[in-house]
C-alpha cells in the first residue's frame, strides 16, 4: 500500500473520532407551544416536541413566544430554556439621552 495513502487514513481516522466525540454546549432558538404543570413544551432541533424547565428567575413565558434553548455537553435530558428572543422590557420603552 502507498505510503502516504496509509498517513492518510491513519489522520481521517484520528479526526472521525475527535468529532464523534466532541461534547459542546448547544443553544438554538425555538418557541413554546404550550405551557403544562411541570414546564414549557417546545420543539427541539430534530422536530420533536419536549417538555423543559426555564432556567431563568421570575420569568413568566408564554405559548408562541420565542426563547433560546441551551443543549449542555451534548445532553439532551438537560435540555432548557435559557434565554427569551427580542423585547423582555414588557412594552416600555427606553429612551436614549
Amino acid at each position: 500500500m502507498n505510503f502516504k495513502e496509509e498517513i492518510f487514513k491513519s489522520i481521517q481516522t484520528m479526526v472521525d473520532r475527535a468529532i464523534m466525540n466532541h461534547r459542546a454546549d448547544r443553544t438554538y432558538k425555538t418557541v413554546i407551544k404550550r405551557v403544562v404543570k411541570n414546564g414549557y413544551v417546545i420543539t427541539d432541533e430534530t422536530g420533536s416536541e419536549r417538555t423543559v424547565p426555564c432556567g431563568i428567575p421570575n420569568v413568566e413565558l408564554k405559548p408562541m413566544q420565542s426563547v433560546y434553548v441551551k443543549e449542555p455537553m451534548g445532553k439532551i435530558n438537560e435540555l432548557h430554556i435559557c434565554s427569551v428572543v427580542g423585547n423582555t422590557n414588557n412594552g416600555k420603552s427606553r429612551r436614549r439621552r
